[in-house]
């Protein structure tokens, strides 16, 4: 029953999202416009419910040479590939509000676990174990608040595990204000070679 009004949350919670960030959409999509070459969204397959596959949509941030599909740890120099909006969009994290179209049609959730890439398999087979691929996808969620970029494959399917295991308005809710916290205080963020631990970590080609 709360998967069901879950759903119809995140179709209202979309909805608002569209209409009342309208003039943010078309500043930012000015501001992209005018900052570099190319397309104003980046689209990237993503693993989605019970890993079928659909196209994520984000804000472009890098320049249109970036290798696609590429994960932040095997980019030696990243900042040679962000544009400079995409600088303060992406510590903004701006550069995720298209994912409110995704979450309107359904391929995504306001919370779950943050949508894998279509190559990271080791993830996919850790969140396997754990029940995290039988869920929508989300624009943010347990592991997000709990270290982001930082956690290890393994961790970061453990609390994808321990989210599905607790769904629910509490939960979500969590979730959702922790979110807000963390975005403010910009907490487990890790960009580019620095950081060559991470194999799960999600693609900087955005």
């Amino acid at each position: 029953m709360y998967l069901i009004l879950k759903r119809c949350g995140d179709v209202v919670l979309s909805l608002l999202g569209l209409l009342l960030l309208s003039p943010v959409f078309l500043f930012l999509i000015i501001a992209i416009k005018v900052d570099s070459k190319g397309p104003v969204l980046f689209r990237q397959k993503r693993i989605g419910i019970h890993k079928t596959h659909f196209e994520m949509l984000k804000f472009r941030t890098m320049k249109i040479d970036t290798p696609r599909d590429m994960p932040t740890h095997l980019l030696a120099n990243p900042e040679q590939y962000i544009t400079r909006a995409g600088k303060w969009l992406r510590k903004s994290s701006l550069d995720e509000l298209p994912q409110i179209w995704n979450i309107f049609v359904g391929h995504m959730s306001v919370v779950g676990p943050r949508p894998a890439l279509w190559n990271q398999n080791d993830l996919l087979e850790a969140r396997d174990r754990y029940g995290a691929n039988a869920i929508l996808p989300g624009l943010t969620g347990w592991a997000q608040i709990n270290g982001r970029d930082e956690l290890e494959i393994e961790e970061k399917a453990r609390l994808d595990g321990e989210y599905v295991k607790s769904i629910g308005i509490v939960m979500d809710m969590k979730c959702f204000t922790g979110t807000i916290v963390s975005v403010l205080k910009r907490d487990g963020i890790v960009e580019g070679g620095n950081h060559q631990t991470k194999p799960g970590e999600e693609s900087i080609a955005k």
